[in-house]
């Protein structure tokens, strides 16, 4: 018998001096539209570098003349354009805003040719968070890269590591605040770690994940073989789950946990047109997702919990955040078992992993073991590194992330706001927890994946207190309906962080004070470090 052979389609050859360059887009359309002349202006200023280098650049794809845009907007669409690529040319991704990971990683991974991630370092169109993402998803997968940033892209800087990248193919960036966690001299600390990590080693745990994959995030999905030798387990869930046990929460408990809020002194910034503002009704779908999303964990014996919320949720009911920032605080509405019976995990945060970034999952649950244990307030958060600028002298990181913070780390119920989501990302609404982050002594971290193995990174930084108008300005040029922190690094400079960092995630979490928050520390290492988890010590630790 006689077959018809496929044939392989024939990739172009590469030619000297000449750079593909590519970009990554969103999922949602609106956010692709509404991004697309930032991006083009960061994709006409790498162009004209790499130009004034002597340098061909290559778009091997245009603008949709449906769409509007010229991003890979699917992972189709990726594997198709890399089609036309030659596959050891030098590749650029050019990154002005959100991307999803996912559309170009099959691409990257087989490319053989020299990879440069690039990015805006803006407030409003946060290229720099996309970076991240990218960089982390291509460490996970074992792919070397290079990766360079900027604000105008006419910075000596900028041109220096472009120009090297230009002759060799890398980027050389100062990795000097980064140091393997020694041995620990003995400490009630480093004995209080050690058990918490002996404990979870032998009870184990559960995380509730309500369908993995978020936005694109590759390097927030942990496989099995890398978790369950931590003595952490998955369940695996069902966004359609939760949202058919909201359908079942009594309008009365809701009503309460409402009542709960506003009592507490939250306060919530409503409007008439649900299609742009904020109602009660969104924020109603809201309360009955936190009752649902405890309930769903009390099933199970879950330790935490994740909603992914951006694929398919996000067009069937309003935002998790309001959710999400509530089960994350100590303190909270009373939310009892389906009978009425049992208040569920009573007193209590529960740990949430905003986006199911299941690096956050580990990172919140040993977060809550450790500062519980010790007797301090557990209340963790993720937060999107999301840009910076300095002030005063020194450079102050704004971190944001999408409403979903624990009313503590603002102050309190008194010091939150519940403003409407963006109807570019949200159609649907919701109301974010909205503050300002108090000043404070703060404890970072980042679980990730890289050369196959779970690695944390773990740093110290402190929250500081800005003028209002400095606040406000900071605000209003990235998301002014999201919570943000003032965070200065110890030790770390923006480039060091930007060059090391593994997420477009850091995991915060409060102290008393510097010296109890370098304690807390020390016992959070010596947990990651008895489970297996290799701890790097970035910037100026007190170990």
């Amino acid at each position: 018998m006689t077959y018809t052979l496929p044939t392989v389609a024939e990739r172009p050859a590469s030619a000297p001096h000449t750079a593909y360059l590519i970009t990554s887009g969103d999922l949602r359309e609106s956010a692709n539209v509404a991004g697309w002349p930032v991006q083009v202006e960061l994709e006409a200023a790498v162009t004209g570098a790499l130009e004034g280098l002597g340098w061909q650049v290559i778009r091997p794809f245009g603008v949709d003349p449906a769409t509007g845009h010229g991003y890979i907007s699917s992972q189709r669409m990726g594997l198709e354009v890399f089609q036309s690529i030659p596959v050891d040319a030098p590749l650029v991704v050019a990154i002005s805003n959100w991307q999803y990971s996912h559309h170009v990683l099959a691409g990257l991974r087989t490319h053989e040719g020299p990879i440069l991630t690039v990015a805006n370092f803006a407030p409003d169109w946060p290229g720099l968070v996309g970076l991240l993402n990218l960089n982390a998803s291509l460490t996970k997968m074992g792919k070397d890269y290079a990766t360079i940033w900027s604000v105008d892209f006419d910075d000596e800087w900028f041109a220096k590591g472009l120009a090297e990248w230009s002759e060799t193919g890398r980027i050389t960036h100062d990795a000097s605040h980064v140091r393997a966690l020694p041995a620990l001299p003995d400490s009630p600390e480093k004995q209080l770690g050690e058990a918490l990590g002996d404990q979870l080693l032998t009870d184990k745990a559960i995380i509730g994940v309500f369908d993995e994959g978020c936005m694109g995030m590759y390097n927030a999905i942990f496989d099995d073989e890398l978790l369950n030798p931590l003595g952490i387990y998955k369940e695996r869930l069902s966004q359609s789950a939760l949202f058919a046990e909201m359908r079942v929460v009594p309008d009365a408990d809701a009503d309460a946990a409402y009542d709960w809020l506003t009592g507490h002194g939250m306060t919530f910034v409503y409007g008439e047109d649900a299609a742009t503002e904020l109602t009660r009704e969104q924020v109603q779908w809201q309360l009955k997702m936190y009752i649902a999303a405890l309930r769903i964990a009390d099933d199970f014996g879950l330790d935490a919990v994740g909603i992914q919320y951006q694929q398919g949720l996000k067009d069937v009911v309003p935002a998790s955040d309001l959710a999400e920032g509530i089960l994350n605080s100590t303190e909270r509405p009373p939310v009892f078992s389906r009978d009425g019976k049992r208040e569920l995990h009573a007193g209590r945060a529960f740990p949430h992993f905003n986006e199911v970034d299941e690096g956050v999952a580990v990172d919140g649950l040993i977060t809550d073991r450790v500062w519980t244990a010790m007797g301090l307030v557990p209340d963790n958060t993720l937060h999107d590194v999301r840009w910076g600028e300095e002030f005063d002298g020194e450079f102050v990181w704004v971190y944001e992330i999408s409403g979903s913070v624990p009313a503590s780390h603002l102050g309190g119920w008194d010091k939150a706001e519940g403003w409407r989501q963006g109807h570019v990302f949200f159609p649907a609404g919701g109301a974010t927890i909205n503050g300002v982050s108090k000043p404070g002594e703060v404890v970072l971290s980042r679980v990730f994946i890289e050369d196959g193995i779970l690695q944390a990174d773990v740093f110290r930084g402190t929250v500081v207190e800005l003028p209002e108008a400095e606040t406000q300005r900071r605000k209003s040029a990235t998301n002014p309906e999201w919570p943000i922190a003032h965070v200065v690094l110890h030790g770390i400079t923006r480039d060091q962080f930007m060059a090391r960092h593994k997420a477009n995630h850091a995991q915060v979490v409060y102290a008393p004070d510097a010296e109890t928050a370098d304690k807390a520390l020390i016992a959070k290492a010596a947990m990651f470090d008895r489970i297996g988890i290799k701890v790097n010590l970035a910037g100026v630790v007190n170990v």
